[in-house]
C-alpha cells in the first residue's frame, strides 16, 4: 500500500485527499494520505466504508468513470494496445473502470464536461470536485459482492506520471438558458439547468425521501444548488411540517447539502 501512496505522490503532482464515505449515514470525512494512516484506512474500508481520492488541485485533472473494456481501449490506448500519456487507470470492479488524465493545461468545468461526454464517462458522474475510488482497497457496493470472492479490490492497472495528456481547446458553443418559473434563481457553475425530469418522477411515498431522491437526480445531471432549492420549492406542494421560512431554508440546506456530498462522493 505504501508503494501505491508513494506512485499517487508522483501522479497527483500538488498532492491528493483521501477519504472515507460512510454510504448509509450520508457522512465523508478527510484523512491525510500518510503511511501511518494505512491500517485505519484499510480498518474503516473492512467496516464497508469507501475509500476515496481526489486531487488537491483538479484544475489539470478529470476523470472518466464507469468506463467498459472496449471504452478503454477506443480512448485511452493507441492502436497497439500501449497507454495514452497522463492516464492512472483504476479497475474498479470487474471489467469497470475509473481512468484519471492529467492534462498539459487547466481545463475549465464547462470543458471538462465536454470532454467526458466525448469519452463516454457515467453521465452521473459530474466532475464538479469529483472524488474517485482508491486503488488498493475493497469496493464496498454491495451490488459488488460475491460469496466465492467477497469484495472486489481496486486494482491500479496503470498509471504515468512522467507525462500529461495533450487536450485540443474545442470549440463549445456558450450553453443558451431558457427561462424557467424560477429563473430568478442565480444559475451555480455557469451552467444553463434546463433539465427535463420533474419532483413527480421520484415519488418514494414520503415528502423527505421524495425531495432527497429528486435532488440527487438533479445534481447528477448538473444542476446547482440554487436550481434544486428553486425546484424543490415551486414542485413540493405541502409544507406542513417544515412551516416557515426559517425552517425550510434549514431544511432546504440540510437536503442539498447530503445530496451534494453524495453526488461528489459517489464512485462506481
Amino acid at each position: 500500500m505504501e508503494n501505491i501512496f508513494n506512485k499517487l505522490h508522483r501522479f497527483f503532482k500538488d498532492g491528493f485527499h483521501l477519504a472515507v464515505l460512510n454510504m448509509e449515514a450520508g457522512a465523508r470525512w478527510i484523512v491525510e494520505p500518510k503511511p501511518r494512516n494505512i491500517a485505519y484506512l484499510k480498518a474503516e474500508n473492512a467496516q464497508g466504508r469507501h475509500i476515496l481520492i481526489k486531487p488537491q488541485s483538479q484544475e489539470s485533472y478529470l476523470m472518466a468513470d464507469d468506463l467498459s473494456p472496449n471504452v478503454l481501449r477506443l480512448h485511452h490506448k493507441f492502436n497497439d494496445g500501449s497507454w495514452k500519456p497522463g492516464r492512472m487507470v483504476v479497475e474498479t470492479s470487474a471489467q469497470n473502470y475509473q481512468v484519471w488524465i492529467h492534462a498539459h493545461r487547466p481545463i475549465p468545468l464547462l470543458e471538462k464536461r465536454h470532454w467526458l461526454k466525448k469519452l463516454k464517462s457515467d453521465p452521473g458522474a459530474d466532475p464538479s470536485n469529483r472524488w474517485g475510488r482508491c486503488p488498493g482497497f475493497r469496493n464496498r457496493k454491495k451490488k459488488h459482492y460475491e460469496a466465492s470472492k467477497g469484495y472486489p479490490l481496486a486494482k491500479l492497472v496503470w498509471i504515468d506520471w512522467k507525462q500529461k495528456a495533450h487536450i485540443p481547446e474545442p470549440d463549445i458553443p456558450a450553453p443558451l438558458c431558457n427561462k424557467s418559473p424560477f429563473s430568478h434563481q442565480p444559475l451555480e457553475g455557469g451552467v444553463c439547468q434546463n433539465i427535463s425530469i420533474s419532483r413527480q418522477h421520484y415519488e418514494r411515498g414520503d415528502e423527505s425521501a421524495t425531495d432527497f431522491a429528486y435532488a440527487l437526480a438533479l445534481m447528477r445531471r448538473g444542476a446547482g444548488d440554487s436550481s434544486v432549492r428553486g425546484r424543490l420549492l415551486l414542485e413540493r406542494s405541502h409544507w406542513k411540517n417544515h412551516a416557515g421560512s426559517r425552517r425550510r431554508e434549514a431544511y432546504f440546506a440540510r437536503t442539498i447539502e447530503k445530496a451534494r456530498r453524495l453526488v461528489e462522493s459517489t464512485p462506481t
